[in-house]
């Protein structure tokens, strides 16, 4: 894990515009809000995927470059006073505290569409079209987007379960499956069935992985979360605890690592690294 987050930051650094570029403004803090922090769990996905198809590990470095890029615009626009309105990311003070709000939301424009000209512009093979597809879809109205979209208009509402799980396999699931499956991608042809099963484990990866964060934001402290913690709790938001309770919620979570982790099981040992990182997933503590 720390090999790949070591070399995915010097892949961001490398790709990212130099912060004396002009803009130098913008492009300063466009590298604040990517470099220097975060688990990079979706590159850490891409690359795991990706060994399992065996890809080359350049086309692997644009692939979780430019899905980060996507997960760092969003965290950005999310942080803004007309979202969720926090000051704090990963232990520091948010893009638009640091900077300024017009900066922020340039920044996570910015970051957003670098992220496109990474997997247009580099050679990824005879399905680069395909990857560009996906990540655009996964970030859009219909992914990524479309669930923060939901997330808003939820605030102080109940939601059923079926509910709550379209929303985050939207707003968080997405950008995870896209990040498994860019990896794949990258990679030699997968069968049919291989790879409806690694959908499988992507999808149940993504809902894994917000219903800890559900669990963390109420159970972990702001020093360890790096973020505001029980900010969710404390606006209202549906979540996987207040629909469920604690314990229901840390049942459910070991079950969607069981479902996970069993949509590998056609892959034998090459899915050693995307087992590790479901656990990782599931018994993090930030």
């Amino acid at each position: 894990m720390a090999a790949t987050q070591g070399r995915t930051e010097a892949a961001l650094a490398r790709f990212l515009p130099a912060a004396e570029t002009i803009p130098q403004r913008l492009h300063d803090a466009m590298r604040y809000a990517t470099l220097g922090g975060g688990k990079r769990v979706r590159p850490l996905l891409v690359f795991a995927a990706g060994e399992l198809a065996g890809a080359d590990a350049g086309r692997l470095d644009v692939a979780a470059c430019a899905v980060e890029l996507i997960h760092a615009y969003s965290l950005v626009h999310d942080d803004l006073p007309c979202m969720d309105d926090d000051v704090l990311r990963r232990g520091r003070p948010t893009c638009h505290v640091e900077y300024d709000e017009p900066t922020a939301l340039l920044v996570g424009d910015s970051l957003q569409t670098l992220a496109f000209e990474l997997l247009a512009s580099q050679p990824l093979g005879e399905r680069q079209l395909e990857m560009i597809t996906l990540l655009a879809h996964a970030s859009g109205s219909r992914g990524m987007a479309g669930g923060q979209a939901i997330d808003l208009a939820s605030v102080g509402k109940p939601l059923e379960q079926v509910e709550l799980e379209l929303m985050h396999a939207l707003k968080t699931g997405a950008l995870i499956r896209a990040a498994v499956l860019l990896g794949a991608l990258a990679g030699a042809p997968l069968s049919d069935n291989e790879r409806l099963q690694l959908d499988r484990f992507a999808k149940r990866a993504g809902l894994l992985f917000q219903v800890v964060d559900d669990i963390l934001d109420c159970t972990a402290s702001t020093a360890t979360l790096g973020k505001t913690a029980g900010k969710d709790e404390a606006a209202d938001k549906p979540t996987y605890v207040a629909l469920l309770g604690l314990e229901r919620a840390r049942a459910y979570a070991d079950e969607l690592r069981s479902d996970a982790l069993a949509a590998l099981a056609c892959f034998g040992q090459r899915a050693d690294r995307l087992i590790q990182l479901a656990d990782f997933i599931c018994h993090r503590l930030f």
